[in-house]
């Protein structure tokens, strides 16, 4: 027997599809993006700025990189992959299962113009960090008073 724990991220994003579904007629291009339908769990993110970049970083412990992908396109960035069940063992009794397993989807959309040849990630201690540059245009700057 396997216990499956129930996921309320997962509900959520089912209404929010819904929801979308319902107000917009037509799915949206981030609906059509298999990632993001076949996504059961996201995980917990923490997003910063300052005048040069935003950095994100992922809670994703357990896994390994080559189970993350991650893109960026049309100023969205946008990260996927999946982490294992963990093997159940006859000679072991299962009491509780609280880590999720499965896909996972999060996408990002930034307010400001940046540079995506110079976005740069990465991953120690099941924390991902990725850092997104802003293009010179938007950084703000000084202006000397004559």
């Amino acid at each position: 027997m396997t216990v499956v724990r129930w996921n309320p991220v997962n509900e959520m994003m089912n209404l929010q599809r819904e929801m979308n579904r319902f107000f917009n007629g037509m799915p949206t291009r981030r609906e059509r993006d298999e990632d993001y339908e076949s996504a059961v769990w996201s995980p917990m993110t923490d997003i910063t700025e300052d005048s040069d970049k935003y950095e994100l970083r992922f809670d994703l412990p357990g896994m390994s990189k080559e189970d993350i992908k991650m893109n960026f396109s049309e100023n969205t960035l946008k990260i996927s992959g999946e982490r294992h069940a963990m093997e159940e063992k006859k000679e072991e009794t299962c009491h509780r299962v609280e880590r999720v397993s499965g896909k996972f989807f999060r996408s990002f959309n930034f307010p400001t113009q940046v540079d995506s040849n110079k976005i740069s990630a990465s991953y120690k201690d099941g924390v991902l960090t990725v850092t997104v540059p802003k293009t010179e245009e938007v950084k703000p700057r000084h202006i000397a008073i004559q």
